[in-house]
């Protein structure tokens, strides 16, 4: 640590987890009133952030779909096009997706959730597949919940 760090404890920032600093870059975006610059964001962070810092978190939203850029003069003009918790979804589905076996990791993540926590999710489940919607799995011909992957009664064939 310098010692400039040392004479002004606000200089030495907490180290952010790691997509913290993701979201608050997202949040920023999401309260403005339309497209701004990396600049914009930089100052609603509390500037205590380098704007090349800025500049990449935004550059990684970029690659993950969660914001769009369109050139504006020299430089771009950001815009969100997912919240924090669209984000969050994405990690969770990226994490997912790098399994191989889905099945035991969603079972292992189910099992572990609080009792609140399982209530919503049925809940948002329910309202996203209905009693009697179909969706892949509920006659039991592709592997989802109560799916084999193979049809009921059949030879297969």
């Amino acid at each position: 640590m310098g010692e400039r760090d040392r004479e002004d404890p606000h200089r030495a920032a907490r180290r952010r987890g790691q997509g913290e600093l993701e979201g608050q870059v997202l949040g920023a975006l999401s309260a403005a009133a339309g497209p701004v610059t990396a600049a914009w964001v930089q100052d609603r962070l509390g500037g205590d952030l380098a704007y090349t810092t800025v500049v990449t978190i935004l550059t990684r939203l970029l690659a993950k779909d969660a914001v769009s850029r369109e050139r504006r003069g020299r430089s771009f003009v950001w815009t969100p096009t997912a919240d924090v918790a669209g984000l969050a979804a994405r990690k969770m589905r990226r994490l997912l997706d790098g399994e191989r076996d889905r099945e035991a990791v969603l079972a292992s993540f189910v099992t572990a959730l609080p009792p609140g926590d399982e209530q919503v999710l049925r809940a948002l489940l329910e309202a996203a597949h209905p009693a009697g919607a179909a969706h892949p799995g509920a006659d039991g011909d592709g592997p989802g919940p109560g799916g084999t992957g193979t049809r009921s009664g059949g030879t297969g064939a």
